[in-house]
């Protein structure tokens, strides 16, 4: 790969480490602080991060549907993104930060969807498609990002300051994406006429659809309240903020790693691992509440929520590859739309049994949903086709 082409890789990146590490998931270490000096409470809290999730869902379907001048779109809503994450710390108006966390999260789908297709459709054009798992990991260099600047920042500037900060440091990320963009073409992109052969609601998409809706559903719930969770539990207080950390550190390298296992197993196996760990890792706390059994939870969790990002908008790629920014968008709108509804059914489970263990046993058995639905849509997927194929056989 030349200077060019990793310019414009890395520049991906940075886009994705504003939108999703920290206009999105800074708000994770945050919500502790802001809870305490405010007075909100977990239900509050929980519409907070709904709003942002609705505005996410409404972005990630809009994207789908923008063909032309797909740079200028996603640029225009960077410099939006940033600016609603610098409006956080300059208001204490409860109804002024459903509306910014609306807006980052309108912003955050389009950036996401259009950056990602933007990039997976670069490096295919360049034959680089081994690479295009590297763009995500931009997601986990933001959250250890966030999870770093947050304790830092909040000790000198309180919470107001550290969303400041960030978003000054969001304004750097973004003017260096400019450069490294400077020559960069996006050509428009052209409605692919629905056939036989590029229908995606046939076969195996469905299945994976409906898995990739359930596990943003679960996993959003540990995404939004870990670090909460972590600092409500009185021996582990002191330890809250480095659960973030781990969880981006772990997340950073997770996008190349599972692409990596994608190209040596077949992707829906590499899947079901993912899956497994995700529920393992998520549940961890309600076994165990020692500083070790929450780190490796927050291990686990880091590794496999970018992984299944990962994979998903990956395989979906590579089943119908002309079709890049409609799959990536119907993926992540219905991932979206699990994680309105997941910050709201935490909130209630936690209020009504007084226990953070419930929305963590939720979450744990909504993502193993998800791991039946998608082994079972792979099971019978193959049936169909091997009936398929002997029908052919016996015909011909």
């Amino acid at each position: 790969m030349n200077r060019q082409h990793a310019g414009v890789l890395f520049g991906g990146i940075l886009l994705l480490v504003v939108a999703m590490g920290i206009s999105r998931f800074a708000f994770t270490p945050l919500l502790p602080f802001m809870r305490a000096d405010e007075g909100l409470s977990f239900q509050t809290g929980g519409w907070l991060a709904s709003s942002n999730y609705i505005g996410y869902f409404v972005g990630s379907l809009g994207a789908g549907f923008i063909y032309k001048r797909k740079k200028f779109f996603l640029l225009s809503n960077v410099l939006l993104n940033v600016v609603s994450i610098i409006g956080m710390g300059l208001t204490h108006s409860y109804l002024l930060w459903i509306v910014l966390r609306f807006i980052a999260g309108l912003t955050g789908g389009f950036i996401f969807v259009l950056t990602s297709s933007i990039i997976m459709d670069y490096l295919a054009k360049h034959l680089l498609t081994r690479w295009s798992g590297y763009v995500f990991s931009g997601i986990g260099i933001g959250i250890a990002i966030s999870g770093l600047c947050v304790p830092f920042l909040e000790v000198h500037f309180m919470w107001e300051g550290t969303w400041i900060g960030l978003g000054l440091l969001s304004t750097l990320f973004v003017l260096m994406t400019l450069v490294l963009w400077r020559h960069i073409v996006v050509h428009d992109g052209e409605r692919v006429a629905k056939t036989n052969d590029t229908n995606i609601w046939r076969g195996f998409m469905p299945w994976l659809i409906i898995a990739y809706g359930l596990e943003g559903l679960g996993y959003i719930i540990t995404g939004t309240f870990l670090v909460d969770i972590v600092y409500n539990i009185e021996n582990l207080q002191a330890y809250a903020s480095y659960t973030w950390v781990v969880v981006g550190i772990a997340a950073a390298p997770s996008a190349p790693f599972w692409m990596a296992m994608m190209s040596r197993f077949k992707p829906v196996h590499v899947m079901f691992v993912a899956y497994i760990l995700q529920v393992f890792g998520i549940i961890l706390p309600v076994l165990s509440q020692t500083i070790w059994s929450v780190l490796l939870s927050a291990f686990l969790f880091g590794c496999t929520f970018v992984g299944l990002v990962t994979l998903s908008t990956g395989y979906g790629r590579q089943l119908f590859p002309r079709q890049s920014n409609f799959v990536v968008s119907m993926l992540t709108t219905f991932y979206a739309f699990g994680q309105i509804i997941g910050p709201i059914i935490a909130s209630r489970l936690e209020v009504y049994f007084s226990s953070f263990k419930a929305p963590l046993l939720f979450a744990g058995s909504i993502v193993f949903c998800a791991f039946v639905i998608l082994v079972g849509g792979y099971v019978l997927t193959h049936q169909t086709q091997k009936v398929q194929v002997k029908s052919i056989k016996s015909s011909s």
